[in-house]
Formats: structure tokens, C-alpha cells, sequence
């Protein structure tokens, strides 16, 4: 092959490697993303599912720790609610010598954008005191915000919800 066809050759073959490598960049950026985002779903969800198990997990022997518990898994407006009626939550827990304790605890993603994330979290809790001995299983659904902060979701606003 003479010189005067190997270099426009060279160039086309440069040329696509060149444009195979952009389009693997692209590609790995796009799976990156893809696996950061189902990974900010699935921590979302199990920051919700455990905030859930927290609300519920109560025991009038322990209270203050089961308080701190829940607290340290909230932020803004959840947690100002929270520690608002902490004293009248350790009171009734007390006062009635109650527990709680939880199964078959669901989490489902309702939306998650830019640290953002709303979690729809169903569980069931029975509850025990001097009055409902045996106690009764009952089912909890709460819809909840969630914001990122840092690598740690936590529950902004918290919802009972029917």
C-alpha cells in the first residue's frame, strides 16, 4: 500500500478509536450514575425501614435509650417534633409500663431526586402495657421525607398514615 492511501487510513482508524473510547467514558459515567442512584434508593429505603423499627421498638425499662435511638435517625422539622414530646412520650411509657415490638417491616421508594428522597414504610407493631396485657398486632404505615446528609439519610417530616 503506497503512503498517499495509508494516511487517510490512519486517520479514519484514529479516528474511530477515538470515538470508542469516548463512547466507553460515557458509558461508564452513565453506569456509575445508574449505581449510585439504586444505591441512594436502597440506603433511603433502609434508613426509612429502620427509623420505622425505631419508632415502634419501645420499652418503658429503657426508654431514654429507645428516645435517643429514634432521635439520632431525624433531622429538622421530625426531629424538633420528636424531641417536643419526648417527656410525655417517657411519661406515658412509663406511667402505663408499656412496650412495643415490630414485624413484616416494608419500605417502598416513593420518589428519590437530588438527596431527596419520600419513603412509604409499613410495618406491623404489638403494643403492651398494665391495661392490654397480651397486647395486639396491630398495622402502622408512615410516609416519610428523607434527606441525605452526608453518606447518612435521616427522616426530615414523618406522617401517619391510614
Amino acid at each position: 500500500m503506497n503512503r498517499a492511501r495509508s494516511l487517510p487510513v490512519t486517520i479514519v482508524l484514529w479516528a474511530v478509536v477515538a470515538g470508542l473510547a469516548a463512547a466507553l467514558v460515557w458509558l461508564g459515567v452513565q453506569y456509575r450514575n445508574v449505581s449510585s442512584d439504586a444505591d441512594d434508593r436502597e440506603k433511603a429505603a433502609q434508613a426509612a425501614r429502620q427509623t420505622g423499627v425505631n419508632l415502634m421498638t419501645l420499652d418503658y425499662k429503657h426508654g431514654q435509650q429507645d428516645l435517643n435511638r429514634i432521635l439520632a435517625g431525624l433531622t429538622g422539622e421530625a426531629k424538633d417534633k420528636m424531641s417536643t414530646q419526648a417527656k410525655t412520650l417517657l411519661d406515658q411509657l412509663n406511667k402505663n409500663q408499656a412496650t412495643s415490638t415490630v414485624n413484616q417491616v416494608e419500605a417502598g421508594v416513593v420518589s428519590i431526586d437530588d438527596g431527596e428522597a419520600e419513603v412509604m414504610v409499613s410495618l406491623n407493631g404489638t403494643v403492651t402495657n398494665t391495661k392490654v396485657k397480651e397486647g395486639a398486632a396491630r398495622p402502622y404505615r408512615y410516609l416519610m421525607d428523607l434527606v441525605k446528609s452526608g453518606d447518612r439519610w435521616l427522616v426530615s417530616k414523618l406522617e401517619v398514615v391510614p
